[in-house]
């Protein structure tokens, strides 16, 4: 089989990191994975749906139809950039992109992403196997990770609609507080449904949770599972 349909055939090991809200540390999550485990030779990325009239394209208001510029998709190139995605090559991804689409628009964001992919997956030397390491709720819209996890902050009360949709379909949950007993700060979330999930506690500036970081390593050395 050529490499080009090696590459469209085979799966990811794909870790998608969530949380309920904004500024609750997903993106310092991801980079404590990717600089936990070099070996993992990570590819990392970040998807952002922007709110209603922003366009895609530069994340601003630039007049656009609403569905005009729907969608837009870069590999980062420079790790002092400022952006997120530029944190995660600091932190040592070996590419990293950002994915941008309107709100709603992510299904015309999905071609970006998946060619941009295989073309890496097409010049990967060895099996054509990429680790895939992603910050986003909405990508469970269309597809199964290899591992779910979703960070919890019980200091922020805003819970998402559509985190909570999904909350169901975690893995683990990464907390940067303590969740009280049978209780938690948010009346829409059944305690039950967060007891029943591992729970790994990780404060802002604490060190991964040596669980975690095995948990996360047993996800990379599994053969891969996840289709895009």
């Amino acid at each position: 089989m050529a490499k080009a349909e090696q590459a469209e055939s085979a799966g990811y090991r794909l870790i998608v990191v969530g949380g309920h809200t904004r500024s609750i540390g997903k993106t310092q999550l991801v980079c404590d994975l990717i600089a936990a485990l070099p070996e993992a030779g990570f590819v990392a990325g970040k998807i952002t749906q922007f709110g209603h009239g922003v366009c895609a394209q530069n994340g601003e208001f630039c007049g656009c139809e609403p569905d005009d510029h729907t969608s837009a998709f870069n590999w980062e190139s420079d790790s002092a950039s400022g952006t997120d995605s530029a944190r995660f090559l600091a932190a040592g991804a070996v590419r990293s992109f950002w994915l941008r689409t309107k709100q709603g628009y992510l299904a015309e964001g999905m071609p970006l992403l998946r060619k941009s992919l295989i073309q890496i997956r097409a010049a990967n030397s060895s099996d054509g196997h990429v680790n895939l390491i992603v910050e986003s709720n909405s990508l469970l819209q269309f597809l199964k990770p290899s591992l779910y996890l979703v960070v919890l902050d019980p200091h922020k009360q805003d819970f998402k609609p559509t985190a909570q949709s999904i909350l169901d379909r975690a893995d683990a949950f990464v907390l940067r507080g303590n969740l009280q007993q049978n209780a938690t700060p948010w009346p829409q979330v059944s305690p039950k449904l967060l007891q029943s999930k591992p729970a790994f506690l990780q404060e802002e500036s604490q060190p991964l949770p040596l669980p975690l970081l095995d948990l996360v390593r047993s996800v990379v050395s599994k053969s891969p599972a996840s289709r895009i």
